[in-house]
């Protein structure tokens, strides 16, 4: 027969258990960049970046739209390595830009100034209850 004092114990053990479980793939014990996606906007758009994890050969990127001298178009994510350092042209509503793509190569590093993340809360509210035994 189990008593409340015994599931009170065990309760932040499972609350633990269950904050480490929502935090692995935020470790990540795999090889893959962990970068930031952003869809192809116009630059005074805003954009709340998604993390996303990169497939095991490709490399993060920051795309940069040009119309003449102006920097009109942005855009972050997942490219393989032959798109780096490309440009292209990209016809959008009728308008030819000029795109450059930008890549590295560690956890991140794609996020530039404009980063506004969801998932940071989650990490530290789940820290927290870990830390605090909730």
């Amino acid at each position: 027969k189990c008593s409340n004092y015994a599931l009170a114990r065990m309760f932040p053990a499972l609350s633990a258990i269950l904050c480490l479980s929502l935090l692995l793939p935020v470790l990540h014990c795999n090889n893959n960049l962990l970068c930031y996606y952003s869809p192809i906007m116009y630059r005074n758009k805003t954009f709340d970046l998604i993390l996303t994890e990169c497939p095991p050969t490709e490399l993060c990127m920051t795309g940069n739209g040009r119309y003449g001298n102006h920097s009109a178009l942005s855009t972050r994510g997942c490219v393989a390595p032959t798109g780096c350092g490309q440009v292209h042209p990209l016809r959008l509503k009728g308008t030819v830009y000029t795109m450059t793509y930008a890549c590295c190569d560690y956890n991140y590093c794609n996020a530039g100034h404009r980063v506004a993340v969801n998932s940071v809360p989650l990490v530290v509210a789940m820290m927290t209850m870990l830390l605090t035994g909730l």
